[in-house]
């Protein structure tokens, strides 16, 4: 199994029994996004992306992450346990 599943199926868990999770994202494109301890809900769970919603002064906000956005720290999803990628690094 190789580090990339193992995202996939701690954030299958996350969606199934514990959707409500905090996020930091650091994100450049299309527009720069800082958000720290951001609490969100997972929507959604797909072959090759995932769903989060959160409201931003009474509005709900949709966003998607693809599971390379971890790897790369775009996003840090706080409820999960440092995915060690060295691996995927090199």
């Amino acid at each position: 199994m190789n580090v990339l599943d193992i995202i996939k199926n701690e954030i299958r868990r996350l969606y199934t029994t514990h959707p409500d999770i905090h996020v930091n994202v650091t994100l450049k494109r299309p527009h720069r996004q800082t958000f720290y301890n951001l609490p969100v809900v997972i929507r959604g769970v797909y072959p090759h992306m995932f769903q989060v919603e959160y409201q931003d002064s009474g509005v709900t906000r949709s966003y998607m992450h693809q599971y390379t956005d971890i790897i790369t720290k775009d996003i840090e999803i706080l409820e999960l346990p440092e995915i060690k990628t060295q691996s995927i690094e090199k």
